[in-house]
């Protein structure tokens, strides 16, 4: 008989567990077999990396780390354990024939899914005396981990040859629409924002999410909409990429050194402007919000005399209220679902911006939350209180480096259980690749 602990439900986690492992595996799947040693992204590892990473990290999390067994295969253990920023990366193979195939990285898979579900059946995977199973933290961790790496993989996806992938059945499309609604700002009074939340308030959260900060924010003008590829497309033609002024030196050294000129989701073809999609070029949709880095980001709303908005203006934008409250989210208390806004691994590209009302805050401020990321001016710190999390303590620590910038909300590619207003989300300034989207203050 599947027994519920306090804290942890042991039967909600095995689906959860099994949910996320068919997901995956229907995401490699739709890589073609010459694709699957491929590296579409510089900065992160071959394809085949994740599918042994995923379930290395669940078996070192939770079977190793927390339950202290000896865990599957320790070569396999150690080739995938890490998957952030592999700036070094001498244990790594030198080369694609080094790599297992991926009959063996699958087979692997399959006993380390079996171990994990034993142990969330049978084993003692919520233990107080243990700080890495305290209240299930462990299995918590190794949940969010795959939810939050199947965004990553759309993402290195996005660039992958279209020849090396297959688009699923059924795959839902985003609507291009037409023309953008005519861009407008608003007024946000000034107030207080909380930003992160208290250990006790939430079943699971990652340790830069801990404790809370309250901020006084003055008031501050705010863009209704996310900058869309129209908008974007005048600093572009104006010469945004060519006028020094527009650029911190480190951004002007970067798209001078890797000679970039426009988004890196644009492509032009005789003339014509049109946008990567995950499995078409579609003539660029200029309702759709333009996808930058947070240089990109920066450099515009320098040329318009605005600036990005620091992450505690996001939280008064997003949650706040007229009398002083906040919201768990900016339409409210509503379960987050798909008439709220484009998240949760439902289409594969960005929708035009406004085309979710029903989640504008209580400022009429609409897509905070899906169709992008949003940066954010913050670079990524801790909060008063922070301890790096026993179950995987570098997760956030490595990052605060001063080289990081917070972003917020979420993309097309973050699964629901995600959206949460405490959850933070971070990339360098000049990391192109990611679903991220932005507006402006002043």
């Amino acid at each position: 008989m599947v027994t519920t602990l306090a804290g942890l439900d042991r039967e909600a986690a095995i689906a959860r567990y099994g949910s996320l492992r068919e997901r995956t595996e229907t995401i490699f799947d739709s890589v073609r077999p010459e694709g699957y040693e491929s590296r579409p992204i510089p900065l992160r590892n071959p394809i085949c990396f994740y599918e042994g990473h995923l379930p290395a990290f669940s078996v070192n999390t939770l079977l190793k780390k927390g339950l202290g067994d000896p865990g599957i295969d320790a070569d396999y253990e150690t080739l995938f354990e890490r998957g952030i920023d592999p700036e070094d990366e001498k244990s790594l193979p030198a080369g694609a024939s080094a790599w297992p195939s991926r009959i063996q990285i699958r087979s692997y898979a399959a006993e380390a899914d079996r171990a994990i579900v034993n142990a969330l059946l049978h084993r003692d995977v919520e233990n107080e005396e243990n700080p890495i199973l305290r209240r299930g933290l462990a299995v918590h961790t190794v949940l969010e981990h795959e939810a939050m790496h199947q965004e990553t993989l759309q993402y290195i996806w996005h660039r992958l040859d279209y020849g090396q992938k297959i688009r699923p059945e059924g795959q839902a499309l985003s609507p291009v629409g037409g023309e953008p609604p005519t861009p407008r700002r608003t007024r946000v009074p000034a107030g207080r924002a909380t930003l992160g939340v208290g250990r006790d308030e939430i079943e699971f959260g990652w340790d830069n999410e801990f404790e809370t900060r309250v901020e006084d924010v003055p008031a501050f003008s705010i863009d209704v909409y996310s900058v869309t590829n129209r908008d974007y497309l005048e600093f572009v033609e104006a010469g945004g990429y060519v006028n020094e002024t527009n650029w911190d030196p480190e951004g002007w050294e970067w798209i001078q050194a890797q000679k970039v000129r426009h988004p890196l989701f644009w492509e032009t073809h005789r003339g014509v402007w049109f946008w990567r999609g995950m499995w078409d070029l579609i003539p660029l949709p200029m309702a759709w919000p333009v996808y930058v880095s947070h240089a990109e980001a920066s450099a515009y709303a320098r040329w318009k005399g605005r600036r990005l908005p620091t992450e505690a203006e996001f939280h008064r934008a997003a949650f706040g209220e007229p009398g002083g409250t906040e919201r768990p989210h900016p339409w409210g208390e509503a379960t987050p679902d798909g008439t709220r806004g484009n998240f949760g691994f439902v289409h594969p590209d960005p929708f035009p911006v406004g085309s979710f009302p029903r989640g504008a805050s209580a400022w009429g401020v609409e897509d905070l939350v899906g169709n992008g990321w949003e940066w954010t001016s913050s670079l990524f710190e801790p909060f008063p209180g922070f301890s790096p999390m026993p179950s995987y303590p570098q997760y956030s620590a490595d990052f605060f480096d001063g080289k990081h910038y917070v972003m917020k909300g979420a993309s097309p590619a973050t699964p629901t259980e995600l959206v949460r207003r405490s959850f933070r989300n971070w990339f360098r300034p000049n990391y192109p690749y990611v679903y991220a989207k932005f507006r402006t203050v002043s």
